[in-house]
């Protein structure tokens, strides 16, 4: 089996077969070493951030808050969850050598032009949708897909199946070549 694609890219073998390993040691190492009753999720980490940061400049709103009544705003696993997969990606396109910084990507250019504000924007909003989106489902889909089809749950592999569909159907109003029907 070829560790790498034709471009240099990692195998999708390769990358799908440890993230599976990496999944069942996260499951492991939260539920059993830390005593946690679920895991992979941090859809929530920056909700609480953000109340963690509140908490110098308003700690009176924080302390009535109600959500952060219930969910206390702390930095703990999931946020360096979070920095890990971050560091993670960074060093598996540093090590195939496709890192590169870009302000504008080339599918967003050929649709939208290479404005930086109309991409910043687009970006901007798109968070708040996905934000908006993962709270609403009580966890984003990657902790629903991964997690959720490591238990062959029912529920995870049907929103694991609307995410993909709707996915594809957002791609294609978003990339969709001009003067181009669907």
């Amino acid at each position: 089996m070829k560790l790498n694609t034709k471009d240099g890219g990692w195998s999708p073998y390769v990358a799908g077969g440890l993230t599976g390993i990496l999944a069942v040691l996260s499951a492991y190492a939260t539920t059993i070493w830390m005593g946690k009753t679920n895991f992979l999720g941090a859809s929530t980490t920056f909700v609480r951030a953000a109340g963690f940061i509140e908490r110098f400049f308003s700690p009176s709103h924080v302390t009535t808050n109600l959500y952060f009544l219930k969910t206390k705003p702390v930095f703990d696993w999931q946020f360096l969850l979070i920095i890990g997969i971050f560091i993670g990606a960074l060093i598996a396109s540093l090590m195939d050598r496709s890192f590169k910084l870009e302000s504008v990507p080339p599918a967003w250019r050929e649709r939208f032009g290479s404005s930086i504000t109309k991409r910043a924007i687009g970006a901007f909003f798109g968070g708040i949708v996905a934000m908006v989106g993962a709270r609403l489902a009580d966890g984003c889909p990657s902790g629903h897909g991964l997690s959720g089809m490591m238990q062959l749950s029912v529920s995870a592999l049907v929103a694991l199946a609307l995410f993909f569909g709707v996915g594809i159907l957002v791609a294609n109003l978003v990339y969709r070549k001009k003067g181009r029907k669907l």
